[in-house]
Order: C-alpha cells, then sequence, then structure tokens
C-alpha cells in the first residue's frame, strides 16, 4: 500500500496539486487518466521517490518496492541489452556475489576443521531468498520479456547507444518487468511498442502478481487491464471502478449531476443576491443580510466541465469520388537492399475504412506515402479515382506550418471561407483554448504543432484522409472529438495507428502489412485479432488430424472457405485489372463526348457544313463505342459480384 497524504506541489506560479490525498491499496491495477498538463507524470515521480513534494507526506512501507518507467530515457548504459536488462535486477545479482562469497567461506571453514553452522544457515537462508526470486532463470526470464517486447535474440548482444530512443525505452521496460516489484508505475508504455508488443504487455501485465498504475492514452489497455481508472482533474483525484467504458459511463453520469446541481446553486445564489441587494439597508432585515453574506461567501462554487472540452468537430462536405478510390498494381518499393513492397496489388472503394496494422518497419508509413504521391514506387502503378481530392497528415507537415502565424491564422489560411467559431471550436477540441489561438507557431511545443497539423488538415474538404498515427500527442479528450468527427466522415479513410481503441471506433477493414504483402480483413480491430487467433490454433492443431474429429472436420471446413476465398479474391483482382483500363477508357470517351456536344451547341459550327457533319459524324462514333464499352463494364462488374 502506498498513500499520498495532503501532498502539494507547483512549478514556478503553477499550482499542480494542493493537499491532495489518495491511497492506493496492494494490488490495485489502476489507470491514471486526465487531461495534458494536469500533472499525471509528476503524479507518478511523487509516488516513485523521483519528486519530493513541496508540502505533505508520501507514505511507502519500508519492505515494499515501486518500480517506475518513465515517458523517456532518462540514462543511457554503456552496457549491451541483455546486460542492461540484467543489470535492473539488482537483488538477484546482489545475492548472487554473497552466495559465491558464503560458499567460499563455508569451503574454508570445513577445509580447516571450523564450525560450519552459522555460515551454512546464512548460505541457506541466502539461497531460499534466491530461490524465490527466480534467480537461476533469470537470463532465461530477460530473453523471454526481450523477446516479447520485440527485441530479437540477434541484438542482446548489441550496445544500448546503438539502438534509438524507442528500442532502449523497451530495454529499460525489459529490465522493469524482470525485477517484478510490489507496484509498477507506468507512464506511458505503449508508446514505443508496436501492436504485437503492446498484446504482449498485456497478457504479461494480466498474469503480474503485483498491482500497478498505469498512465495511458491507450484505452484498448486500460479496457483489458484496469480495475479502476483514477481521474486527475484541478489537483483532484477521483477514482472510479471498472474499465475504461465503464469510466466513461459512470463520467458522463456525474458530470450531468454535477451540471444539474450547479444549475440549481446558481438559482439558489441569484435568490440569495437578489434578497441581499433588495434588504441590504433594512435595518430590521440587517442581521439575515449579513448571514446571507457570510454563507454565500463560504460556499463553495460547484465546477463543471468546460465547454470546450466537450466540443463536437464535423468535417466539410467532400465532393463524391469514383467507386475505385485507389488502385495498386503490381507495386514494387526498395530502400537500398530493403524489399518494402513486391508485386503489391490492392484496390480500395469508396465508403471503405481501412486500417493498416503489423509490425514496425513493414512499409505501413510507406504505403501511405506511395498513396499520396509523396513516394514513387519503383514498379507498378499506384492510381487515385476519378474526384478523388486527397488530405495526407505525417509528421513533415509540422515542418509546413508558418513560426510567424498564429494557431487561429494557420485556419484561416487553410479554410478562408469558414466560419471564424467553428475555427476556434476546431482549435479548442485540440486543447488550444481561450488566449492560446493566439500562440504563435515558433512557441509551440512539437504535441502542440502536431495537433495544429492535424486540425488544419482536417478543416478543409477531402474525400479521402490518409492518416499516419493520428492520435500522437492528443489526450483522451481530443481523441474522443477526433474519433467522434471520423466516424460521422462519409468519405474514405485509410489509417496507421497504433492505438487499438482508436481502430475499433473507426475501422471497417484491418490492413495486415508482413513480408511486403496486404491481406485485408473485414471487421474492426478485435474481430482481426479473433480471426488470427482461430488461425493461429487451427494451425497448431492441423499438426495431426489422422482422427477425424469435429474440432479437425471444422478446421478442414474453415480452410475450404478460406480457399474459396482465396479464390474469389484472385478472380475479383483478374477483373480489377480489366476493368482498369476500360473505366479509364470510359472516361476518355466521355470526355470526348461532351467536347463534342459544347462543339454542337456552338452556332459557329453551322456556318461550315463540312464541319458540322464531321462533328455529328464523329460523336455518334463515340456514343456508339460508349455503349459497347458500357455494355462490357456492365458484365465485368457482374462477374465481379458473383459469389460463385
Amino acid at each position: 500500500m502506498i498513500q499520498l497524504d495532503a501532498v502539494s506541489r507547483r512549478f514556478g506560479a503553477q499550482v499542480l496539486f494542493r493537499e491532495l490525498s489518495w491511497r492506493i491499496p496492494a494490488g490495485a491495477r489502476l489507470g491514471l487518466v486526465g487531461p495534458n498538463g494536469a500533472g499525471k507524470t509528476t503524479l507518478l515521480r511523487l509516488l516513485a521517490g523521483r519528486d519530493k513534494p513541496d508540502g505533505g507526506t508520501v507514505h511507502r512501507p519500508r519492505a515494499f518496492s515501486v518500480g517506475y518507467l518513465p515517458q523517456e530515457v532518462e540514462a543511457v548504459s554503456d552496457g549491451n541489452v541483455l546486460a542492461t536488462t540484467l543489470a535492473a535486477a539488482t537483488e538477484v545479482q546482489s545475492l548472487r556475489c554473497e552466495l559465491e562469497a558464503a560458499a567460499a567461506a563455508l569451503a574454508a571453514s570445513a577445509e580447516h576443521g571450523a564450525a560450519t553452522g552459522p555460515l551454512a544457515e546464512r548460505y541457506a537462508g541466502l539461497r531460499d531468498r534466491y530461490e524465490l526470486l527466480d534467480g537461476d532463470r533469470l537470463e532465461v526470464r530477460a530473453g523471454t520479456i526481450l523477446s516479447g517486447l520485440g527485441i530479437p535474440p540477434a541484438w542482446f548482444e548489441r550496445p544500448l547507444h546503438e539502438l534509438s530512443g524507442g528500442w532502449r525505452m523497451r530495454v529499460v521496460l525489459a529490465g522493469l518487468l524482470l525485477t517484478r516489484p510490489d507496484l509498477l508505475l507506468l507512464d506511458e508504455p505503449t508508446n514505443h511498442l508496436d501492436l504485437e508488443a503492446a498484446n504482449w504487455l498485456e497478457s504479461f501485465l494480466a498474469d503480474y502478481e503485483g498491482g500497478y498504475v498505469v498512465v495511458a492514452h491507450d484505452r484498448y489497455l486500460l479496457n483489458r487491464l484496469a480495475r479502476g481508472i483514477a481521474e486527475l482533474e484541478r489537483g483532484e483525484v477521483i477514482t472510479y471502478t471498472g474499465t475504461y467504458d465503464d469510466y466513461l459511463a459512470a463520467r458522463e453520469l456525474r458530470r450531468d449531476a454535477l451540471e444539474k446541481a450547479a444549475a440549481q446553486q446558481r438559482r439558489d445564489r441569484a435568490r440569495t443576491q437578489l434578497f441581499i441587494d433588495r434588504f441590504r439597508y433594512k435595518n430590521t432585515k440587517a442581521r439575515q443580510v449579513q448571514a446571507k453574506i457570510r454563507a454565500l461567501d463560504k460556499e463553495a462554487v460547484i465546477e463543471t466541465e468546460t465547454a470546450a472540452a466537450r466540443i463536437r468537430f464535423g468535417f466539410p462536405e467532400a465532393p463524391r469520388s469514383s467507386d475505385r478510390v485507389v488502385v495498386l498494381e503490381g507495386v514494387g518499393k526498395r530502400y537500398g537492399g530493403t524489399t518494402v513492397y513486391r508485386d503489391l496489388d490492392f484496390l480500395l472503394r469508396r465508403g471503405e475504412r481501412l486500417a493498416l496494422v503489423g509490425p514496425n518497419g513493414t512499409g505501413k508509413s510507406t504505403l501511405l506515402k506511395l498513396v499520396a504521391g509523396t513516394e514513387r514506387p519503383d514498379a507498378g502503378r499506384v492510381e487515385l479515382g476519378h474526384n478523388v481530392v486527397l488530405h495526407y497528415y505525417a509528421q513533415h507537415q509540422l515542418e509546413a506550418l508558418d513560426p510567424g502565424s498564429s494557431a487561429l491564422e494557420q485556419l484561416e489560411e487553410a479554410a478562408p471561407a469558414a466560419d471564424r467559431q467553428r475555427l476556434r471550436n476546431l482549435l479548442g477540441a485540440f486543447l488550444f483554448r481561450g488566449e492560446d489561438v493566439d500562440k504563435r507557431v515558433a512557441v509551440l511545443s512539437g504535441g502542440e504543432k502536431a495537433r495544429l497539423a492535424l486540425a488544419r488538415m482536417l478543416v478543409r474538404p477531402a474525400n479521402l484522409l490518409l492518416l499516419d498515427e493520428p492520435t500522437n500527442h492528443l489526450d483522451l479528450a481530443s481523441r474522443e472529438v477526433l474519433e467522434h468527427a471520423l466516424r460521422e466522415y462519409a468519405g474514405t479513410l485509410v489509417v496507421v495507428s497504433h492505438d487499438r481503441y482508436f481502430i475499433n471506433r473507426i475501422a471497417s477493414r484491418v490492413g495486415e502489412v508482413r513480408d511486403g504483402r496486404l491481406e485485408a480483413y473485414e471487421g474492426d480491430y478485435d474481430e482481426w485479432l479473433a480471426y488470427n487467433t482461430r488461425r493461429t490454433q487451427a494451425d497448431v492443431g492441423a499438426i495431426d488430424e489422422s482422427a477425424p474429429s469435429a474440432a479437425a472436420q471444422r478446421r478442414r471446413a474453415r480452410r475450404r472457405e478460406a480457399e474459396q476465398r482465396n479464390a474469389r479474391y484472385r478472380r475479383r483482382q483478374a477483373i480489377e485489372r480489366r476493368l482498369a483500363p476500360l473505366e479509364a477508357r470510359v472516361e476518355a470517351l466521355e470526355e470526348t463526348r461532351a467536347a463534342l456536344q459544347r462543339d454542337q451547341a456552338d452556332p459557329a459550327v453551322y456556318s461550315d457544313p463540312e464541319r458540322a457533319r464531321e462533328t455529328a459524324a464523329a460523336l455518334e462514333k463515340v456514343e456508339t463505342e460508349l455503349a459497347e464499352r458500357y455494355a462490357e463494364w456492365e458484365r465485368l462488374a457482374a462477374d465481379g459480384d458473383d459469389p460463385a
């Protein structure tokens, strides 16, 4: 158990906590949430003993161990990956030294015929503690944890300073998990993890014997692991029982109750003020007036959530695109000696909402760049459909912001015709509130610039959005605003995200990028995960199918279904390859027909009879070919829709 008692902490003029009290029981499994800047990281540092309060006390039992994972690596070890991980287990390493010394002393005493009873007793005690900590398997456990977090065994001997910050964080996390403290304090533990590593971490924590407090914008993790949510806001911690979704429902009820109570309080205070104003100078009411004035001064005013936090943003209406929004055919892409894609075919249709998932480095962001046109394929073609208007959100957009402009001016430049209050509302949704809208880009933090770049993109009409990690740097309230907007969005969406909750909220398909391939599955992240689990189980179970059990028959049926789906997919792909040039020809013929019709409507054409006849003949020829192409298109489209 760990407890904060009347703790206060401030940084300059900013007061984060004033007499904050909070008790965390042993074995607690809590998610800590709250707006950016509320002090979540500071609170973890106080609990971990990395920071000291200005007032109050942090109570930690002497035998109670606490492990802390910061958001960023505070120092870089000189050792390699495995050695750095093992070094975190200081008690086991110390016990090994003591055991060696005790064994040497015991052997020396026995050799000289001295009494060995006390030494043997000490050695046995050390050995019991060492076995309790599973010291003999320390290296094996370290390797398992490192591999689970996505660090390959080939990297175990690599010096830590050769790794990027994200990989260093994984090593630090591995060392922390290896020590198994009574309470884990984790500050955004999935920030640097891909989906596979995040899923592994969740499984590890689900079986963890101790407790933990997790600061996370990863709501999927909070839903799977948290037994309670602690909300930090305005220097106060309010704890809700249950998962993150349970917290959302309870928070909404609490906010509604607070708003009703605040409205009632305003009415009561208005009546009291009316009494004071009416009888302030009447001698017979003087005592009552003074009593009511004192009561008003002492009464705590009920604070409700600011309006900005509940903003809902809607996308401006965009033109309708063709059904075939993006076509990739035979696409290849290399960087030096690394092949990212080879002979990739894919079709994205209007209205689809595709989330790209897969391990880091497999090419998800590259695929967005190829579609956006900021990268060109080395082979094959990437083609956008008719009337497609796209917006691409990537980190390089931060560099395009004008350092001398304010946040509001940047949005006005992007959407000159937009209502000014609507732009302010959008900025408020992304945490630019009050005077913040007039802050210059030059003084914004990296996170603020990212939020401004996202808001700048979302304010303009588009029927295709390409979003690369759009929820990075957004707090939970802003993520909810973005999700609500994307769920109402009528266009086509492709998103790269490690935010599984976000994927579940907005995706209609999941595209797994792996080994230069893209395989799309219908449904959200949970459905894709369930499919992968079933596929893995089927692969394992298929090793021995000598007995025609019901399970084996189900596996065979699933394989047949998969083969049929693949056959249908290959057939559709073949038809799509034939449709693409046909649609291009139809589009060209339609443009030619429109031009000829304009010529026919021009009186000057009829002053030349020969030209008029040629125009009419050309138009007839184009319309004849168009009719043939339309019929051919309908036949191919019908074949593509045929489930056989």
